[in-house]
């Protein structure tokens, strides 16, 4: 139909009972005469429905329509069928109506009811609203951000139009803010209801042990019985849907009434069961939120039960949440409740809370504009051109710092500049029909290769959720709704439901996707307002260039990370970081938990990001999905604040490197992350260029003037660890200011500087550092005498270097030796130092004397001085030749062992530094005997790869045909090596091997000796072990003692060549001499029954002590029957017999004779026993540690030995002194003979055991 032809318009008439109805004349006046008009009525007045048709009777909306807007579009649908009824006219025809995908607006349409939303969005495409003539903005008291935005707009449009006529419509709340706000435009008042209301107060305090719920079920059945009078239906407010549902479920367990619930996110059906009273049988009680309050008349209402609350959204500009915290309403709304009776009969209004705290509460709820996120509204106005939101005519202005953030989130989104203004991104935000959030995904969707994908999550975003939860079903639907869950992502849960319902819609009637939807819990009509919002939405991407692939793939296998990359785009403020048990922490350090409804509540990914972040009972992060951190740097780097902490010079990359950690609104979401330094803040990586690099010696491929400034620095390091000071090197400053003077200012890395050094003539020259610019004060020219370089002694000469690290390994001097020199050094050379810290050393050896002797050496210096005059360094103990020395001096008795060098501090001691045949430092220590020790195998090494010569050899049953050499010499590396030679037990052979110490090779070849000597009397030997302890009293013995036959005999065996061959005197090292061992085989045989018939005679009485031993269980006799064992293991160990000299091992019967008696006396003189004990511990534990060390120390030390053997006697004093002892022996005596001891092994520390080579 052109716009020329005037519309027909049906016959017009007025319900003569609405109230406003008998204004109608005044209304239609002031429109007639005034471009702006107000009409404020109660609910039920009718001016929703009745204004429209005054207008038709005003000859409006002929050429041009009229545009009623409301707030929601269930009452725009409502609305339109109302008037199209009165009018007796289908809907779509003289009334249309047209919300967010459904458009039934016909040429013929006069009026048309829509959406706030759907006005606004015209203004886009025609900014003078030309299509109508009259404009209803109804239910403006609600104040939604649409409304005001609306309201706004027509202020400044009006002046433009004047033709067009504004009518707004409200509730009797304040309406005059409406008519100031509109150049004083005139207010029509209209009554709302024609029968009275009783107002009823209940004091919470008389019902304060009820709850809500109790509260309202015993109201309702008050009401059901007729305390309040007629019965009549009931309308209740509740916050929201759980509040609802539970009080849904209390209410059905009374008899005869029929509940209802009412709430947005019912479905129509479901909705239109309220509003039908055609089949009404029982009381009804309606349970409603606030959007029956004005937006929609609950037929049959005569009591309303308003706890005088509601859930109202509030935006937190500070925490960036979008609360919906439950608070008390405000007296305007608690009036509109109040009105929602009395339409039908006198109705009843029951408050559950007193008139003082009614007449406390705020007279109007605040206007939405004041409480929600304002980037939409900023959006929209920068795409019209509608100036800065602060010069905007709103009813009430924002608070600024709304409008702060509005903007803040734009700027997050990329829609406008650091300066506010609209990029070129924004444009594109402006003209897609959702939120800016959503409409900045689509966009990254089609820059991430996802945007299908993304359409299709947007579009779910942008609706109610379309998965229908009933109370009494929940379990059920859980379980349908399950099939659709992603692992990772709530979102890609919408692709598989839309994949899913798109494959059915495809394959079924409508009426079978009705029935599909209805059993498995989807709302059929929010399915098709998805599709709707799809296709508007891919309908407005085609119009800004942007192309879909197509249609979403079939298959499930979705490009989840550029989905996701996309979604952040829109939602960055919205991730947040997992901290412990279910909590997350979110951006602006907010605290909040995954929605429980989310298939990841359980899973806890470290990292989510958020479609909306909610606050109700606590703040829950609703519809999540699992996220990289990595993914949000690229989404907005310029949000990103990034933080560099510990720069330093990486000498590899020849540069300043610094790690960074990249923040998004508090959250770390990158951390050490190594960035070059230099172009952040090129002042202090030069800094540290000069510092790290040159100054440390830390540049990679040292220029030649650094290889000259470092070693002028290392000669004056070396003075300071001399001298042991730290005074003698400049500054550290000193050399960076000589650095910082003569390097570009730009020279932050190694390139640079070798850049410059190339292009610059003379510029290493000006970099080279003299000694005298790096020495703080003159050393003195004696300091190289007193600190050597070298120390000689014989033909050897050993590098010394100097440390000045207290506490470190290496403090002090240290001496470099080959390993291969281990056995050639001389061993207490090096405890005489270097001549300037020997007098150091020695006054300290001094001042650790016992009190009394070291007051007779005062002054310790002078004295120190003195007995320096007459020592020169040997290879002598230190403490020895000092305690001879200062004794002669004095006339003090000192022996070296009152001196304690183990006290003094370590770098007294000379450290010496073993390296390999390359110069490699194998170890270092201070203990050069444990040294040796520890470095046999490194040593054997060494020796094992001797040239050829060596007298080794293996696999020998007879004597070699050259003469062993008592030592073997040769050099490697530059380095003269001696070695031991031994013949050594192999078994069935024997062989020739390198010792490394005298005393192993003393040993091995006494063993091997005898092994060759047996190996050439085969038969002596078979004749022997058959014949040896045999018998039954022999096996009685050796099973009661504890001892195998076999070893005995073996070892007797070997002990009776020993002793005929006279091995304890001299060892043989040629054929001849050890032929003429063989010679005297005949005697072996004797010896063996003599050493026999000693076994035996040792065996008796131990058997004996075994018996009675065995008796002894008692837990107090532990220790003294486990020094008995471990006397025992000595004395019969494997080879006693064999390395026992024969006049000791005569000894055994009597030392088992006492040990037996010992045994009988063990439980009646326990103390006595234990004294004993005690006594010979602290005697033998000096033996026994030292044996630990050099386990060849009895066969190397006579005085060892007699010390050993003085202990067994001393045993046989204490325990059985009617034995008698071979030799007078006590404890002095012993203390004596262990002195003798000591003394050997300061004097032979290579007495040490090592492996055979």
């Amino acid at each position: 139909m052109s716009e020329a032809v005037e519309r027909v318009i049906p016959p017009i008439s007025y319900p003569p009972e609405l109230p406003v109805v008998q204004a109608r004349d005044d209304i239609a006046q002031a429109i007639a005469e005034h471009q702006v008009v107000i009409v404020a009525g109660e609910t039920g007045s009718g001016k929703t429905t009745q204004i429209p048709k005054i207008c038709l009777d005003l000859g409006r909306g002929r050429l041009a329509r009229i545009g009623h807007t409301q707030p929601r579009r269930l009452a725009a649908r409502s609305v339109a069928q109302r008037i199209s009824d009165e009018l007796a006219v289908p809907l779509g025809d003289t009334v249309g109506y047209q919300v967010r995908f459904t458009d039934q607006v016909s040429e013929s349409s006069a009026i048309k009811l829509m959406t706030d939303g759907i006005l606004l969005a015209e203004v886009r495409h025609d900014r003078l609203l030309r299509q109508y003539d009259t404009l209803i903005i109804d239910e403006a008291h609600e104040r939604s951000l649409n409304i005001d935005f609306l309201l706004g707009y027509l202020k400044q449009l009006l002046p433009r139009r004047p033709d067009l006529k504004l009518i707004i419509t409200s509730a009797t709340i304040d309406v005059a803010t409406f008519a100031r706000h509109f150049d004083d435009a005139p207010v029509i008042e209209v009554s709302g209801r024609g029968y009275p209301v009783e107002t009823v107060y209940l004091d919470p305090a008389e019902d304060r042990d009820l709850g809500l719920q109790e509260q309202v079920t015993g109201l309702v059945a008050d009401i059901e019985h007729g305390r309040f009078g007629e019965r009549g239906d009931v309308l209740v407010f509740l916050p929201g849907e759980r509040e609802i549902r539970e009080l849904a479920r209390a209410l059905r367990e009374l008899e005869r009434i029929e509940v209802l619930p009412l709430y947005a996110r019912l479905s129509n059906a479901e909705q239109s069961r309220v509003f039908d009273l055609s089949r009404r049988r029982l009381m009804r009680v309606v349970l409603a939120t606030n959007v029956a309050e004005t937006s929609l008349t609950v037929p049959g209402i005569r009591y309303v039960i308003d706890p005088g609350d509601a859930r109202i959204s509030r935006y937190s500009f500070r925490t960036k949440v979008q609360r919906l915290p439950i608070e008390p309403v405000s007296q305007a709304s608690a009036n509109q409740r109040q009105g929602r009776c009395g339409r039908v009969a006198a109705g009843v209004c029951i408050r559950l809370y007193s008139e003082a705290d009614f007449l406390s509460r705020p007279e109007f709820t605040d206007p939405e504009i004041l409480r929600t996120n304002l980037a939409a509204v900023i959006l929209q106005m920068l795409q019209l051109g509608l100036g800065e939101v602060q010069h905007f005519p709103f009813i009430n202005p924002p608070d600024p710092r709304m409008v702060r953030d509005g903007y803040k989130l734009l700027q997050e989104l990329g829609a406008v500049s650091a300066r506010g203004k609209l990029t070129a991104l924004g444009r594109q935000m402006a003209k897609l029909p959702i939120d800016p959030r959503l409409a900045r995904m689509v966009l990254a969707g089609q820059d991430r290769g996802c945007l299908e994908e993304v359409l299709v999550i947007a579009a779910a975003l942008a609706i109610q959720d379309p998965r229908e939860r009933p109370a009494d079903k929940q379990a059920q639907s859980d379980q349908m709704h399950a099939r659709f869950r992603h692992e990772r992502s709530d979102f890609m849960a919408w692709l598989s439901l839309w994949r899913y319902y798109e494959e059915q819609r495809q394959a079924l009637s409508q009426s079978q996707l009705r029935k599909l939807c209805q059993r498995e819990f989807l709302s059929f009509l929010r399915m098709r307002e998805w599709r709707d919002m799809h296709a508007q939405l891919r309908m407005a991407c085609r119009q800004l260039g942007l192309r879909a692939a197509g249609e979403l793939p079939a298959s499930a296998e979705e490009p989840f990370e550029s989905v996701h990359r996309a979604l952040l785009a829109g939602l960055l403020s919205n991730i947040a970081q997992h901290q412990e048990d279910r909590d997350y922490l979110g951006s602006r350090n907010r605290k909040l938990q995954i929605f429980p409804g989310s298939n990841l509540g359980r899973q806890r990914p470290k990292w989510i990001v958020a479609a909306e972040v909610v606050e109700t009972s606590r703040v829950f992060a609703r519809t999540v999905a699992a996220i990289d951190p990595a993914w949000v740097l690229e989404a907005n780097p310029d949000l990103l604040k990034r933080h560099y902490y510990e720069p330093r010079w990486e000498a590899r990359q020849g540069r300043v490197m610094a790690w960074e950690r990249v923040t998004l609104y508090g959250l770390t979401v990158a951390d050490k992350r190594a960035v070059h330094y230099g172009p952040i803040k090129p002042v202090e990586a030069r800094e540290l260029l000069i510092r790290e690099g040159l100054i440390a010696g830390r540049f990679p491929r040292h220029p030649a003037f650094l290889k000259h400034n470092l070693r002028v620095v290392r000669e004056v390091e070396g003075l300071e660890a001399k001298a042991r000071r730290r005074d003698l090197l400049a500054d550290e400053q000193v050399l960076y200011a000589f650095y910082d003077e003569r390097l570009p200012a730009d020279t932050t890395t190694a390139e640079r500087l070798r850049s410059w050094l190339g292009a610059e003539e003379g510029a290493d020259r000006a970099l080279r550092i003299n000694r005298e610019q790096l020495l703080a004060r003159d050393p003195g020219a004696e300091l190289g005498e007193q600190f050597p370089d070298r120390l000689l002694w014989g033909d050897l000469e050993l590098r010394l270097s100097y440390r000045f690290e207290p506490g470190q390994e290496a403090d002090g001097v240290s001496v470099t030796l080959p390993v291969g020199l281990l056995n050639r050094v001389p061993r207490f050379r090096f405890e005489w130092l270097v001549p300037g810290l020997l007098r150091d050393k020695c006054i300290a050896l001094v001042k650790g004397l016992p009190k009394e002797k070291r007051k007779q050496l005062v002054p310790v210096p002078d004295r120190v001085d003195q007995a320096l005059a007459e020592l020169r360094p040997d290879d002598e103990p230190l403490t020895a030749a000092l305690a001879r020395v200062l004794g002669k001096q004095s006339g003090l008795k000192l022996r070296m062992e009152d001196f304690a060098p183990q006290a003094l501090d370590p770098f007294y001691s000379m450290n010496v530094r073993v390296v390999d045949a390359d110069g490699r430092m194998i170890q270092q220590g201070r203990d050069l005997a444990a040294l040796i020790a520890e470095l046999r195998d490194d040593t054997r090494e060494t020796i094992v790869a001797a040239p050829s010569g060596s007298p080794a050899c293996e696999g020998l049953t007879d004597w070699p045909e050259k003469a062993l050499p008592e030592q073997w010499r040769f050099r490697q590396a530059g380095t003269e090596i001696v070695t031991w030679p031994a013949l050594v037990d192999k078994g069935e052979t024997v062989a020739v091997a390198l010792c490394d110490y005298p005393g192993q090779a003393h040993a091995e070849h006494r063993k091997g000796v005898l092994r060759l000597l047996r190996l050439q009397h085969r038969q002596q030997v078979k004749f022997l072990r058959k014949q040896l302890l045999q018998g039954n009293e022999a096996s009685l013995l050796l099973a009661a003692a504890g001892q195998p036959r076999e070893v005995l005999v073996e070892d007797m065996i070997d002990a009776a060549w020993a002793q005929v061959a006279q091995l304890d005197e001299s060892l043989p090292r040629d054929s001849e001499s050890f032929a003429a061992c063989a010679r005297r085989s005949g005697q072996v045989v004797g010896t063996a029954n003599h050493l026999e018939a000693t076994v035996l005679n040792a065996l008796r009485p131990l058997a004996e002590a075994r018996t009675v031993l065995a008796r002894c269980k008692e837990p107090e006799l532990g220790a003294a029957i486990a020094d008995i064992e471990a006397q025992l293991a000595t004395l019969w160990q494997p080879g006693f017999q064999r390395d026992t000299p024969a006049e000791w091992l005569g000894q055994y019967p009597r030392y088992m004779k006492a040990l037996k008696q010992r045994a009988d006396n063990l439980k009646g003189q326990l103390a006595r026993d234990n004294g004993h004990r005690e006594r010979l511990q602290q005697l033998g534990q000096p033996l026994w540690e030292a044996l630990e060390r050099s386990p060849g120390l009895l066969a190397l030390c006579p005085a060892a030995a007699t010390y050993r053997w003085m202990l067994e006697e001393f045993r046989v004093s204490l325990f059985a002194q009617q034995l008698g002892t071979r030799t007078p022996v006590s404890e002095k005596r012993l203390q004596q003979q262990w002195g003798q001891v000591r003394d050997w092994l300061a004097q032979h520390p290579d007495s040490a055991t090592s492996t055979v080579l």
